[in-house]
């Protein structure tokens, strides 16, 4: 567990300049891309190893997903590429001019037995200025991790946020069997397996202050909701109410929950402690309300109801309970989720035999379609950038991760062959 959540400590902070990050103001894919130099990261001492290559195929793979960069061709670097740099009277500045680039990344490294240290810097070119500079204490095996962060540090020095690519993924793969909870970098990269209910296990949502993990598992018969630290594998079942418990989602401060109980004959949305107590229930209709997902304010909670005769997304606030309807179109609309932004609410409606993803702003305009490649498109999730949606498609009778800018540009595919992977989640920050 300790080898796959890492220990990667900063032990040094370059200030950050946002000269060009101001000077540009690029947000989305689309808008404009940012001319990038990457260099090969330099061995600092000693000679060369695969770390290097690692870093360097994760940054190219973090950045291209982005759609916010274009990527300098190497075969026309000059021979500052093959320097260091790390400082900035160290950089010929005029050979990157040269090139057409507004930026450019070097680094370095040294290994010294099992302990890595990564040196990264990005400059502009232009005003021949350090914007962010890391230096990365690990172990060997923790490159990917370093650039991972790294690059979060690009997106945030160049577009004024940060990235999303030092976070994690939840889903649920049946490759061992059963439905299990998994965990995975951002890029599909080192999966683990995080349950062995040898059952059922459903939805998964991250905390958004600690490193924990709920879900819905049929471990005892009944949809339960249970809790796990992903540090110590520590589990614990905190709803276990008759019939549905389900669909749990943290408040964005981790103080509440919200979710889908079937006390009675008919399921509705309830806010929870932390403790699995019933604070307030927020819906109260003979209609089956299911799916919650929380505004970015903790104010409202987009869900999905049939009061209407078809499934359709509607909104609650949770503090007057009003109820309103969002989605017209369509006559199977289902798994919202509300962009940490604010700005859209993803969902997915059945179209032409499948299911595919759309957005709508939370006051019902600008509702249009993502996806059109074949195949069903379920259960989409922001990232916590708001940038990328992550979700589930299944094609050809296998059910595989993906991930896509919000543009529905970018497509590709997470999880590996040989299981079939649902629900996906995204982390918050993992520091």
């Amino acid at each position: 567990m300790k080898k796959i959540l890492g220990i990667l400590l900063l032990v040094s902070l370059f200030s950050s300049l946002p000269a060009l990050a101001v000077r540009i103001e690029i947000s989305a894919p689309g808008e404009q891309t940012i001319p990038l130099a990457l260099t090969r990261f330099l061995p600092m001492g000693g000679s060369a190893t695969d770390s290097a290559t690692k870093v360097d195929e994760v940054l190219i793979a973090d950045l291209d997903l982005s759609g916010l960069f274009e990527l300098a061709d190497r075969a026309a670097f000059l021979s500052d590429a093959e320097e260091l740099g790390l400082h900035s009277t160290k950089v010929d500045f005029g050979q990157w001019r040269l090139l057409g680039v507004d930026a450019v990344v070097k680094g370095g490294y040294h290994i010294d037995g099992e302990k890595l240290v990564v040196e990264a810097r990005l400059y502009d070119v232009v005003s021949q200025r350090l914007l962010t500079g890391r230096r990365y204490v690990g172990k060997v095996g923790d490159e990917r991790r370093i650039a991972h962060s790294f690059a979060d540090q690009i997106m945030l020095a160049l577009t004024g946020k940060m990235g999303p690519f030092n976070t994690r993924l939840a889903y649920i793969s049946t490759r061992s069997g059963h439905k299990e909870l998994y965990l995975m970098e951002v890029d599909g990269q080192n999966p683990l397996r995080l349950t062995d209910h040898r059952s059922i296990v459903l939805d998964p949502d991250f905390s958004p202050v600690r490193k924990e993990i709920i879900y819905t598992s049929y471990k005892k018969s009944n949809p339960d909701l249970y809790r796990k630290e992903i540090y110590t594998g520590s589990e614990a079942r905190f709803s276990q109410r008759p019939g549905l418990n389900t669909g749990g989602r943290y408040r964005s401060d981790g103080g509440e929950l919200v979710v889908t109980l079937s006390k009675g004959n008919n399921s509705d949305i309830y806010l929870l402690g932390t403790d699995g107590t019933i604070h307030k229930r927020l819906t109260t209709h003979w209609g089956i309300d299911v799916s919650p997902s929380w505004s970015p304010d903790g104010d409202k909670i987009a869900f999905v109801s049939d009061r209407r005769g078809n499934p359709q997304i509607f909104v609650v606030d949770i503090n007057s309970l009003k109820v309103e309807r969002l989605t017209f179109e369509g006559k199977y609309n289902a798994t919202p989720d509300w962009s940490p932004t604010g700005e859209w609410i993803a969902f997915t409606r059945r179209t032409e035999g499948q299911f595919d993803i759309f957005l709508i702003r939370p006051d019902g305009s600008g509702e249009h379609r993502l996806t059109f490649a074949p195949g069903t498109k379920e259960h989409p999730r922001f990232s916590p950038d708001g940038r990328f949606l992550v979700y589930s498609l299944d094609l050809k009778r296998e059910k595989s991760i993906h991930v896509m800018r919000i543009d529905g540009t970018g497509d590709r595919r997470l999880s590996a062959p040989g299981g079939n992977d649902t629900h996906p989640a995204w982390s918050g920050y993992w520091q």
